[in-house]
């Protein structure tokens, strides 16, 4: 198995080659500006190694990870906005160093960037990866807009949230490393399993994602913490102390930190926060039996094994 510093370092050089073909104009400052900033870059990293998995080459999967890495930097620069978030990876937010406007525009850029990266696929390849990337992206707004929706309803089921999760961010992972293995020519089988194991991470992946907004290192992140708690977003962390009973008002809260550190307490004393870690394991579990179904060889295996702890354990 390739190691991750080589799949990261063809995937640094493929990207600035792809930039390179755009020009210096107002348009794409505001993209390289965001893409500079780096990142986990877990799902171009997914479906390299998925790719390499398989027994192809980083080259072969190189536009299917820069499609999923360019259409995720789209749903950021305008979540960002929907969010008035005023940081991302420690550095303003794409509207805020430049205007809402840019932001808009460079964003609609970058999805567009996305389609035609896939443009560089071979000709076997291509069509099942825009089949993957249109169903992808649908269900990403669709996730977007019930985050949106759930603001304004009083009740939300742990159910609703995981499905929620589910569609926002879990499927273009699942989409990742499927699109990896459809570069590699792998068989359909093969390629619904490696779907499978994404989207299981990606539940794994978010819900820790919910944990660290609210419980994070502020410094670690990058984000101001506390984010979901000002807009009153039904995270997991939300609806199991909820569940307990009525969370404290906050009306007296003379700012946001204050209302920050009164929900923060209540979530810990109901015991939210564990709830949280728990329901993150569970599916990180799922998402290794969906990698034993593989049958990849050991150092195969325990590469995406550490990639799945790591991204568990994290703390940004």
């Amino acid at each position: 198995m390739i190691t991750t510093k080589k799949l990261q370092e063809d995937f640094t050089f493929g990207l600035n080659n792809f930039l390179s073909n755009y020009s210096d104009s107002n348009l794409f400052g505001p993209i390289r500006y965001l893409l500079s900033l780096g990142g986990k870059r877990i799902r171009p990293l997914l479906a390299l190694s998925v790719s390499n998995a398989e027994g192809a080459t980083s080259e072969a999967a190189m536009p299917a990870s820069l499609a999923v890495e360019l259409f995720h930097n789209f749903t950021l620069m305008h979540d960002d906005i929907m969010d008035n978030a005023p940081l991302r990876r420690g550095q303003q937010t794409v509207h805020e160093k430049f205007s809402e406007n840019a932001a808009i525009l460079s964003g609609d850029a970058l999805f567009t960037a996305a389609y035609q990266a896939v443009e560089l696929a071979s000709p076997n390849a291509m069509p099942k990866l825009l089949k993957i990337l249109n169903k992808t992206s649908m269900e990403v707004c669709d996730g977007q807009q019930l985050d949106l929706d759930f603001e304004s309803i009083d009740y939300v089921t742990e159910k609703m949230y995981l499905e929620m999760i589910r569609l926002k961010t879990s499927v273009l992972l699942a989409a990742s490393c499927s699109m990896g293995a459809i570069c590699a020519g792998a068989s359909q089988k093969r390629v619904d399993a490696w779907y499978d194991f994404g989207e299981k991470l990606g539940l794994a992946f978010q819900i820790q994602d919910d944990y660290l907004d609210t419980f994070g290192d502020e410094n670690a992140t990058g984000k101001k913490v506390g984010g979901d708690i000002i807009s009153d977003k039904k995270t997991f962390l939300f609806i199991h102390a909820l569940s307990a009973g009525e969370l404290p008002s906050t009306d007296g809260c003379d700012s946001d930190e204050e209302k920050i550190d009164v929900i923060k307490l209540a979530m810990q004393s109901r015991g939210s926060d564990i709830a949280a870690k728990n329901l993150m394991k569970r599916y990180s579990d799922d998402a290794a039996k969906s990698l034993e179904s593989l049958n990849l060889d050991l150092s195969t295996k325990t590469w995406f094994e550490e990639l799945l702890f790591s991204v568990t354990e994290r703390v940004s």
